[in-house]
């Protein structure tokens, strides 16, 4: 499963994509699970250039019943910032904001593995 995310331009919040426009919770984003429909979605997302910029898939795993993403910085991106639990997304608290801090898996989602090489 993927979802769609960026950063608005008015003010560099993280958003994600739903039916063609931006909300700020990953709880009301669209998921697809069919990589046409998410190229699809990116591809209208790019048509966008001045709400948002650069609209990238992230790879999401389901976690006690809500879609949470995979890489450990989707996961801080989502509940941002990460400097208090009172700032930001996670000071809205709920189960959605629940599953995203007890969330497991990669350090880096699978499209970007290859970036960085440990010796």
């Amino acid at each position: 499963m993927k979802a769609l995310t960026a950063n608005r331009l008015s003010d560099g919040e993280v958003v994600f994509w739903k039916a063609g426009a931006w909300v700020e919770r990953l709880a009301d984003a669209d998921v697809f699970a069919a990589e046409d429909m998410a190229a699809t979605a990116e591809t209208s997302a790019r048509a966008q250039p001045t709400v948002a910029i650069d609209p990238y898939l992230i790879d999401l795993v389901e976690t006690a019943g809500f879609w949470t993403p995979v890489s450990y910085r989707e996961r801080i991106r989502a509940l941002g910032p990460s400097n208090h639990e009172r700032h930001g997304k996670q000071a809205d608290g709920g189960d959605a904001v629940e599953a995203l801090r007890h969330a497991h898996g990669a350090a880096r989602s699978s499209g970007r593995v290859n970036l960085i090489r440990r010796k």
